[in-house]
């Protein structure tokens, strides 16, 4: 095994870790990607390295993996310290629960979502993943794919990540062998064949050295290909959201009652789809009513149009009876209303779910009652085949069930609309989320 390159200093002025990126707009200039794969494939080295070689950690986060990197009794940098924190993690050298980690280039902000490989850690996996607009799968050179494999990827189409990055890692430990690389490829694109995936990339790398992470690796020549995070900076993500279903779930309802906004009422929230621009005429969920759309504001200032996901207020023309929960749309474009809904859910919890289970669902800014009718069937993610008669689902099992609400949602399928199609279970005594769920 060859020596990690020597790491460059890194200065106060050239480190920028971005704290709070911004997240307005059309969403094109901030990525959320997810990382996953199976236990020491080297997800945490791997974001450790891109955050290192892009120059995103300050001097004294520098400072303290160089100081335990040599505690450990290691030659060179531990980049997977960065990510994780815990010290059951730092001890095990495993990841266990999702560390997010943000940085930037010139060309586009990220944010990171490190989650763990074990298989118990599965509803980590599905969490750090429900915002992802792209997920890095690493696989081990020397192992292929493996059950871990098989797991997330089919997690990441059931969530309908859109583009998927394959990253064949270790690669200095097969000698570079492009004859390994290529068998990984092909196998991955057969098992992927069953799968609904739109874009998929692969890249041999090694995380613990830096080739093709940041900089093309010259110890692959066979590789024409471009690096991970060129990859990460040109992906195009602006399509991702549906422009063409109006969706704005209310948040709050703005009354400052002041003297000088006496008669002022703005509905807040986030446009979870569709394009909004003053003058549109609106349906209010769940009265029906009918109205224009007078002003969008952002930051205070008037807009020309709003489009998801960013966060706005809005006022209409008349008043009428609005509160959190309702959901303004087009009249001629209307989601799904209804109270009995078939999911695919997540169960994140150790107590089994059992059929007749009352829980509390909260989808967009809606939060109601909702008792669970039937375990439909449980999904086996290595063989992607459906177990039925099941009468209990354990943690970390994804299955399919059918739900009755005690009011109606107003939804979209998760297919068609992420944020419109999803929602969570919670524990009515103990206020826990339970399950995540995509509507079919």
């Amino acid at each position: 095994m060859q020596t990690p390159k020597k790491q460059p200093e890194a200065s106060q002025s050239e480190t920028g870790a971005l704290d709070n990126p911004p997240l307005g707009g059309g969403g094109a200039s901030l990525l959320r990607f997810t990382t996953a794969g199976s236990v020491d494939d080297g997800k945490s080295t791997l974001i450790g390295r891109l955050l290192y070689d892009s120059k995103s950690l300050f001097e004294d986060q520098l400072a303290a993996v160089k100081f335990s990197s040599q505690k450990k009794g290691f030659d060179y940098l531990d980049l997977s310290l960065i990510t994780d924190g815990l010290r059951s993690e730092r001890e095990q050298g495993i990841t266990i629960d999702v560390a997010y980690r943000y940085f930037a280039t010139p060309k586009r902000k990220f944010i990171i979502a490190d989650t763990p490989g074990h298989i118990q850690y599965t509803r980590n996996m599905v969490t750090g993943a429900s915002t992802a607009n792209l997920a890095v799968i690493l696989i081990d050179a020397r192992k292929g794919l493996v059950e871990q494999t098989f797991r997330h990827s089919f997690i990441a189409t059931l969530l309908r990540i859109p583009h998927l990055i394959v990253c064949v890692n270790k690669m200095d430990l097969v000698n570079w062998d492009e004859k390994v690389y290529d068998d990984i490829v092909k196998a991955y694109k057969a098992f992927i064949s069953k799968l609904e995936i739109a874009d998929v990339s692969f890249i041999p790398i090694s995380a613990l050295l830096g080739d093709n992470i940041v900089d093309p690796s010259a110890n692959m020549p066979w590789y024409k290909g471009t690096t991970l995070l060129y990859l990460l900076e040109e992906v195009h993500i602006a399509s991702d959201y549906n422009h063409i279903d109006c969706r704005f779930p209310v948040q709050n309802v703005i009354r400052p009652q002041t003297q000088e906004h006496h008669d002022y009422r703005g509905y807040a929230g986030r446009v979870q789809g569709g394009v909004f621009k003053p003058g549109d005429v609106v349906r209010l969920l769940p009265s029906g009513f009918t109205t224009k759309i007078k002003t969008i504001e952002l930051d205070g200032e008037h807009i020309d149009e709003a489009f998801s996901p960013m966060s706005v207020t809005m006022t209409l023309e008349d008043d009428l009876d609005i509160s959190r929960g309702d959901m303004i749309v087009r009249p001629n474009n209307e989601p799904k209303i209804e109270q009995d809904i078939e999911l695919t859910i997540c169960w994140m919890n150790q107590k089994p779910l059992q059929q007749g289970a009352k829980l509390i669902i909260r989808h967009t800014t809606k939060e109601c009652r909702a008792i669970v009718n039937n375990i439909r069937y449980k999904i086996d993610i290595n063989t992607l085949h459906r177990i039925e008669g099941i009468s209990a689902l354990e943690m970390n099992d994804i299955a399919r069930i059918s739900i009755r609400t005690s009011q109606p949602l107003f939804f979209d399928s998760y297919k068609r609309n992420r944020q419109t199609g999803s929602v969570i279970l919670i524990d009515e005594g103990t206020n826990e989320t339970v399950a995540a769920g995509m509507i079919l």
